[in-house]
């Protein structure tokens, strides 16, 4: 019996497991891609675990911090033992009881989607006779990559256009509570590849260097966004860049020649790449069956566990990798079945007609590559079946084993 088949047998499926050693492994290779002077926040949206983001905090060396867009995101970026001064709050639509319950609890760093976003800040800084550091983020008008998910260069709820800021920065750098001290970039999503990556950050920094001294903004820091790859709900392995140190030296050095001063500070943005890999989705078979020439294995684990962002309009269909419990040949790929969840509607596919082994009912199927944007980003309550047990283990022992659960509470008046 294999380890994952002991954890299914103890916990029960649908079980995520969490592997606090491969986090390890790759926020070790995301340091040696990077250089040293460079600041690396972890997009606590990947997934917000307490444990796996708390593994992600210290590693006897610069301390990664933690990027937040939401008072749900800052009580776990604070549950796994971040410091509420070194989170970067960040997102379009920060309402005045988000900002007031962020500043109060000590954040102080905001990345500004707009004049009246910076307003909104600025207004509860005041309130808390405080002044919050904000980044003007930048939805510039050009772009490096042409792949991947791109995130600017067309009109965007995210950033402030560009080709606005002759006219803008005045007003921007004179709202009460506020102190502008760089800007904020994220041009794309899972880059293809090295040379994307390392082009897209090249224009950034080029980019980032112009406007401020186009514009007078000031730049103490620089966040330059991320773009890191890891692939999701498939079979592979993490992409190792061997190129990128000694790229972004050479275009920092270019354009930003006090950088390794920390004028600016430059930082970089990241969730999938460092915990993707860490995680494995383990269901079981319920059932097979064969419509009008076509073949289904349905499971216990659907798009309400493994959802690819189903609710935002991204459904990803998922390969899997498939360990099974059944007869010795099961692991021959020789069948071809679409993989369907457990709710009532036709959505909740996993994959379709992809090649599997022939599965029965009861054997084992696991979805690798799943540490990133699992449980948090599926439609977790929709047809009220509970959420997936998520285990965590270290040094092969399991350190902890928990559940989420939603519960209706009385509301009070706002």
């Amino acid at each position: 019996m294999t380890r994952y088949e002991e954890l299914a047998e103890q916990y029960g499926t649908p079980l995520y497991v969490y592997d606090l050693d491969r986090i390890t492994e790759a926020r070790r290779d995301l340091r040696t891609a990077l250089p040293d002077e460079v600041e690396v926040y972890y997009a606590l949206k990947a997934n917000p675990h307490p444990q796996v983001a708390g593994a992600l905090r210290d590693d006897n060396g610069p301390e990664c911090r933690a990027e937040i867009s939401s008072v749900g995101e800052l009580a776990a970026a604070l549950t796994a033992g971040y410091r509420a001064a070194d989170c970067l709050y960040t997102g379009p639509g920060k309402t005045d009881t988000e900002l007031d319950e962020a500043i109060g609890k000590g954040v102080r760093t905001f990345s500004v989607e707009s004049f009246t976003d910076l307003q909104h800040i600025g207004a509860a800084a005041l309130r808390h006779d405080a002044v919050a550091r904000c980044l003007l983020r930048i939805n510039s008008a050009t772009a490096s990559a042409t792949t991947s998910i791109r995130m600017t260069g067309t009109p965007s709820q995210f950033g402030i256009d560009s080709e606005t800021l002759a006219d803008a920065t005045p007003d921007l750098l004179a709202v009460p509570g506020t102190r502008v001290v760089g800007m904020h970039f994220f041009p794309l999503s899972n880059a293809r590849d090295e040379d994307s990556l390392i082009g897209e950050f090249q224009h950034t920094i080029e980019t980032a260097a112009r406007l401020a001294a186009d514009h007078g903004i000031p730049l103490e820091f620089l966040d330059i966004g991320g773009g890191f790859a890891h692939p999701y709900g498939a079979p592979g392995d993490r992409p190792v860049y061997r190129q990128l140190r000694a790229a972004l030296t050479a275009a920092l050095d270019a354009h930003l020649p006090r950088w390794r001063e920390g004028a600016p500070q430059i930082a970089v943005e990241t969730g999938r790449y460092q915990v993707s890999g860490s995680g494995a989705l383990l269901s079981r078979v319920v059932n097979t069956k064969v419509s009008r020439g076509r073949k289904f294995v349905v499971l216990d684990a659907g798009i309400n566990t493994f959802g690819g962002m189903s609710g935002l309009g991204r459904l990803l269909p998922v390969a899997v990798e498939p360990e099974t419990t059944g007869a010795a040949d099961a692991v021959e790929l020789d069948d071809v079945a679409s993989l369907a969840g457990p709710l009532c509607t036709p959505g909740d596919l996993l994959g379709r007609e992809i090649a599997l082994p022939r599965l029965e009912p009861g054997d084992l199927v696991t979805v690798p590559n799943a540490g990133a944007y699992g449980v948090t980003a599926s439609l977790l309550m929709f047809l009220g079946r509970p959420a997936p047990v998520e285990v965590v283990v270290q040094d092969g022992r399991v350190v902890s084993a928990s559940r989420l659960e939603h519960h209706r509470s009385p509301a009070t008046r706002a």
